[in-house]
């Protein structure tokens, strides 16, 4: 597969269901709100955005499955082989409320392996991107004058310098289910506030990976997560040069529910981690 190629044509079907989000941001009512579960929220923009997306994506991959956030397909996903990992509307929560912080997110993985990654965050509009092998970049337009999207203007990202959590500024998520860790995790929060230059909760996890592509964070952590949260930012951090596993230091982390992604502070990040994490 020609994966810069398959990117590109990615980057296009993204920028879509990006107007097609800010269109309807622009006369949203909560009224629109539907519930899947506690906390849990989604409204017709994700699902409409979600078949934009699944539509285009099969004209480019007609072999490969579908991973979505709303189910959309309605088909059972077979996780060993080539998938669309799609998150339509990443960060629903704040679209809803009105806070510019929420993206788009597609990432295209052969079983658990990354092989492209795109983020558009609609808030600022800069678009991460990235293929197995070929780099991780960002374009702060979506479409350049050449009408090339996402390449002439685009720098390569590479992850923050710092080697040390007294040098580093980390983002996470606040659990909304599950909370029978709960404790573990504010402990966790406890101890990284006093030894980090802070902590930052986003409420997109795609931003928080784009942004540790991007050195804007040295690091970002959180459970309670899925596919479609990491899928496209995995593959930007890893084509950065930075470090990703799950809390056990392992590589579960795309299926496994946590993760930890990193510059050079991943050790130490998670070593501060599995100390807390499994103590009851």
């Amino acid at each position: 597969m020609n994966l810069e190629k398959i990117t590109q044509q990615t980057i296009e079907i993204v920028r879509q269901a990006g107007v097609f989000i800010q269109t309807e941001a622009a006369r949203f009512s909560r009224q629109s709100i539907e519930y899947k579960a506690v906390n849990n929220l989604v409204s017709y923009v994700d699902k409409e955005a979600e078949r934009l997306l699944v539509s285009g994506l099969r004209q480019i991959l007609p072999q490969a499955g579908f991973i979505t956030e709303e189910d959309t397909t309605g088909q059972t996903p077979d996780f060993e082989a080539l998938n669309w990992i799609i998150d339509p509307l990443d960060g629903t929560a704040n679209f809803i409320h009105g806070l510019p912080v929420y993206c788009v997110s597609v990432g295209l993985v052969r079983g658990k392996e990354p092989l492209v990654g795109v983020i558009l965050h609609l808030g600022t509009n800069e678009l991460f991107y990235g293929w197995q092998g070929g780099g991780a970049w960002l374009s702060e337009k979506v479409k350049g004058e050449s009408g090339e999207v996402g390449a002439k203007n685009a720098v390569q990202l590479r992850v923050s310098v710092a080697q040390q959590l007294s040098e580093s500024l980390l983002a996470t998520g606040f659990p909304y289910y599950q909370f029978d860790q709960q404790a573990q995790y504010l402990h966790i929060l406890q101890i990284l506030m006093q030894r980090t230059h802070g902590l930052r909760r986003m409420g997109a996890a795609a931003i928080d990976l784009a942004y540790v592509a991007a050195g804007r964070f040295e690091g970002f952590y959180e459970y309670n997560l899925h596919s479609w949260d990491m899928a496209a930012g995995v593959l930007l951090v890893k084509e950065a040069g930075g470090h990703v596993s799950d809390f056990a230091g392992g590589d579960t982390y795309l299926f496994g529910g946590n993760i930890i992604a990193a510059c050079g502070v991943h050790a130490e990040l998670l070593d501060v981690i599995q100390t807390i994490w499994n103590k009851k």
